[in-house]
């Protein structure tokens, strides 16, 4: 691993974190080339600036959950090439209910140079503190469709007023939002601008 990155939750105590790529539960299918264990890494700035989020949630009532951070390029790549292949339906209903995989790309889900790859961008999800459960937001992680974007349409009060607490909170604290996806924000000042890394998470 880059000496500038680590694991965030070694970082960031009391954050929690699901790796969806590295496990079964993505739009793949399957886990990912490159995610050889459920962890998240980022940089150090990320790190930083995703301490400032967790503490300023909290004063909100809510944690952070992150389903993703740093993504190999190798990912990005076998991403990539999973657009490419036959559709065989088995997540289709659930992330791309509306598009085929292979307009994914052109639809601005899934890019062949990734910003994650850089280290300073993450997926991520608010849950209550009280209960644990995740706040609803209209729509899970990788829903490929435009009801996750921001101010889309068709979402309840409760879940637009979520969104817009995690907006708020994430662009306080440096980030910047990515308008076709709710839950992925990337650093305002990002270290590594021009660099794609490609060590795998182990």
């Amino acid at each position: 691993m880059n000496d500038d990155f680590g694991y965030v939750d070694d970082r960031v105590p009391g954050i929690r974190w699901d790796a969806k790529y590295a496990t079964w539960d993505n739009f793949t299918g399957k886990p990912v080339d490159g995610y050889l264990a459920n962890r998240v890494v980022g940089t150090r700035s990320l790190c930083a600036a995703l301490e400032q989020a967790r503490e300023k949630a909290a004063s909100l009532g809510f944690g952070l959950l992150l389903w993703d951070g740093y993504r190999p390029q190798r990912a990005v790549d076998c991403f990539l090439r999973w657009s490419e292949q036959p559709e065989d339906g088995r997540t289709k209903l659930r992330h791309y209910p509306n598009i085929d995989r292979s307009e994914m790309v052109e639809h601005g889900y899934v890019a062949a140079k990734s910003g994650h790859s850089r280290g300073s961008a993450v997926d991520l999800t608010l849950y209550h503190l009280a209960t644990g459960e995740l706040a609803p937001m209209g729509g899970d992680h990788d829903l490929m469709d435009p009801i996750s974007h921001h101010r889309a349409p068709g979402i309840t009060p409760i879940e637009a007023r979520n969104r817009e607490h995690l907006r708020s909170i994430m662009e306080d604290c440096g980030f910047d939002r990515y308008d076709r996806e709710w839950w992925h924000y990337s650093l305002r000042n990002e270290p590594h601008p021009d660099v794609y890394f490609d060590f795998p998470i182990i």
